[in-house]
């Protein structure tokens, strides 16, 4: 049987609550997975969610893809984590003898790079919790609300609906801040409501530092990161009849700058920050792996989500997603041009 839990999690009717106490009733293997290039909403979920789960006395263990960036790596139980790409054989092990799978942050198995044949042949129950639009039907239980202002948000609601609030002490509190604050840029995004500043306001009165967490995420800058921030606002094209702006990075900008994972965190929005401009991207060269990533951000009604399904292979929320191209730098922005056009009208005023 399969259920899916749309909109306000608090709303499922007496047989969801059931199914969802029944997977959680007795200690069970448990897998924690989030997407691919985890941010903090994704890391801060999985380990809020961890340790409510340890509370229960699951053998619950965090499976990252890949790695991620060191200002998140000050969270409580990150040194628990397993990162897939560096230690195959032993996750590729827990997965397999999982009785239960949690997937955080996503909702396509395609967002999980390597990890997707293993989850596709797993035995395990799985259960979705994800604030992006258009959810595949993978899970036993998917609890869905594009609403919603993150993920850590929608784990601070799946703790209370189980009657646990009480049981969301300092640990888990930091961790679901710091996702929060991350994913609602400060909570400037459309998506932060009043619900968000009431969740957060509990989560201070758990115990947590507001101001250290913002210390250890955003004052981490190195001179390289600086004069990596200073090359792409030198590359930073603005289209003014298009109300648009984008920046493109080469890996030879990248390699120059000593470029760490999380160092290009937050750049396209300076973009959006210039007077008149309603649409802002960034095309990032992944020399490595052979493709451009692309990050969208937008103002008011113009659905990023859209565009980036539409053209690059991607999605997310209306006024932030993801995409990429496997074509080259000069391909991808010749490409998006030609798009761009299309949008003309509704873009501009």
């Amino acid at each position: 049987m399969t259920i899916v839990l749309n909109c306000i999690f608090a709303r499922m009717n007496s047989e969801e609550l059931q199914l969802v106490k029944e997977l959680l009733s007795e200690p069970k293997s448990i897998v924690i997975t989030p997407h691919k290039n985890p941010d903090g909403d994704a890391i801060g979920s999985s380990l809020a969610l961890w340790h409510y789960l340890r509370q229960h006395n699951h053998n619950a263990q965090v499976i990252v893809p890949n790695d991620f960036p060191k200002f998140l790596k000050w969270m409580p139980g990150v040194d628990q984590i397993l990162i897939f790409d560096k230690k195959k054989e032993a996750s590729l092990k827990i997965i397999e003898k999982a009785d239960l799978i949690f997937t955080l942050d996503f909702n396509d198995l395609g967002r999980i790079g390597a990890m997707k044949p293993a989850f596709e042949n797993a035995t395990a129950d799985f259960v979705m919790i994800d604030h992006h639009q258009e959810p595949h039907s993978y899970a036993r239980v998917t609890y869905s609300d594009v609403s919603m202002s993150s993920t850590c948000e929608m784990i601070y609601n799946f703790i209370e609906i189980l009657g646990d609030r009480n049981r969301i002490d300092e640990k888990i509190a930091q961790c679901i801040y710091a996702g929060i604050l991350t994913d609602t840029g400060s909570f400037k995004y459309p998506s932060t409501s009043s619900r968000t500043h009431r969740v957060v306001a509990d989560l201070i009165d758990k115990g947590i530092n507001c101001s250290s967490i913002q210390q250890m995420i955003f004052d981490t800058n190195t001179p390289d990161r600086l004069h990596l921030l200073g090359r792409a606002l030198n590359n930073l094209v603005i289209l003014k009849q298009y109300s648009t702006a984008y920046i493109t990075l080469l890996q030879k900008d990248m390699d120059e700058f000593n470029f760490k994972k999380g160092d290009t965190e937050g750049f396209v929005n300076y973009g959006l920050t210039l007077e008149g401009i309603r649409f802002a991207l960034i095309f990032i060269e992944n020399g490595d792996e052979g493709y451009i990533k692309i990050s969208l951000r937008s103002q008011g009604d113009f659905s990023v989500n859209e565009f980036a399904r539409s053209h690059f292979n991607g999605g997310g929320h209306t006024n932030a997603a993801g995409g990429r191209s496997d074509l080259s730098m000069e391909e991808t922005v010749e490409k998006f041009l030609q798009i761009l056009e299309e949008y003309k009208e509704q873009l501009t005023p």
